[in-house]
């Protein structure tokens, strides 16, 4: 079940990250920005749920093996991605993310969701 909420974290945590990538897709691209729209208020609690699995299984895979997957890894980013603001990092740091979009940083940050989107899928069809 943890590696469920994983794997769904990272799938929608990715699409939050990527929208401004995904929402320049032609034909669909309207309908997932106002999906992204209504899933955004709901992005922090994604993002607890990406750092906590993933932190959870960080801790059982380096404690108990066989070994670090990049599965936790990337939820643990998102999920600290997802929760920038609310960690106090943006006060702390001095520098907010940038908003997803298709061009400068906000690209980087798109293509990272991208890349969240796709290991939560590879999550989904590999046996725990």
């Amino acid at each position: 079940m943890i590696a469920l909420l994983l794997d769904l974290s990272n799938i929608l945590g990715g699409f939050l990250l990527a929208i401004g990538l995904l929402a320049r897709l032609p034909s669909v691209g309207d309908n997932l920005a106002d999906a992204a729209r209504k899933l955004g208020p709901l992005g922090w609690i994604v993002g607890v749920i990406a750092l906590i699995c993933g932190g959870y299984y960080l801790i059982v895979h380096l404690t108990s093996g066989p070994r670090l997957f990049h599965f936790e890894v990337v939820a643990i980013i998102t999920g600290v991605l997802l929760l920038w603001d609310r960690l106090g990092l943006a006060r702390r740091t001095g520098q907010d993310i940038p908003e997803s979009r298709s061009t400068g940083a906000g690209l980087i940050v798109a293509i990272f969701g991208v890349i969240a989107i796709l290991v939560g899928l590879q999550g989904l069809f590999t046996p725990n």
